[in-house]
């Protein structure tokens, strides 16, 4: 007998978190926030739950925190406000910085979204997301975003970038990395030979 789909999607669920969520957004937070300044206002667009930015704020106390999503959660960990995906309805330099995590792949306006990100940061903006060389990684990220995102009903678009390709759009948006780091602990072996490996970056970006 088959189990129904809202059931089978709660297992998966279930085992994504006691498997992968918690050790990556724990090892991730801590990575983020040794690139936040203190005092920081931060906006964390595409925030889902809010764990990893409120594990930035549990870190970096002084740092303000809000948060976009366009599906806001009620259960969020943080403030969070509704937007439409695509631009950011703050002011030009309304916080300090901008912060995408593993949100940009899921949408078709990748580009847009930065540029409206350059313009409500003062500075910076702070990007973890996947690199994808080949087919075998598109087949590999795709798994991780499924089992990742599905349970919560988010849109997969499967908008992977090479770096080159990266580095292009960044450059286009008028940003430039000062800080690129593909060496990012979220998986344990042995699951970090295949989900880890080179297929994630984080990059801090200054205004150019």
């Amino acid at each position: 007998m088959r189990a129904k789909p809202d059931r089978a999607l709660r297992l998966v669920k279930q085992l994504h978190e006691r498997l992968a969520f918690r050790r990556r957004t724990r090892v991730l937070a801590a990575i983020l926030a040794d690139l936040v300044p203190a005092g920081t206002n931060l906006l964390d667009v595409g925030c889902g739950d809010g764990t990893i930015a409120y594990l930035i704020g549990q870190t970096k106390p002084t740092v303000s925190i809000q948060g976009l999503e366009v599906m806001p959660r009620p259960s969020c960990l943080i403030e969070c406000r509704e937007f439409d995906g695509t631009t950011i309805p703050l002011p030009e330099s309304a916080v300090d910085m901008c912060l995408f995590v593993d949100v940009l792949h899921h949408t078709d306006h990748s580009e847009e979204l930065l540029r409206e990100a350059r313009r409500v940061a003062r500075r910076y903006v702070l990007i973890k997301d996947h690199l994808c060389e080949s087919r075998f990684d598109h087949a590999v990220l795709s798994f991780m975003d499924w089992v990742g995102n599905c349970p919560h009903g988010v849109v997969l678009a499967y908008n992977y970038r090479s770096k080159a390709q990266w580095n292009r759009m960044l450059s286009a948006c008028g940003l430039r990395p000062v800080s690129w780091n593909e060496v990012l602990p979220l998986y344990p072996p042995p699951f970090s030979l295949l989900f880890g490996r080179g297929l994630h970056f984080l990059a801090l970006c200054e205004k150019s």
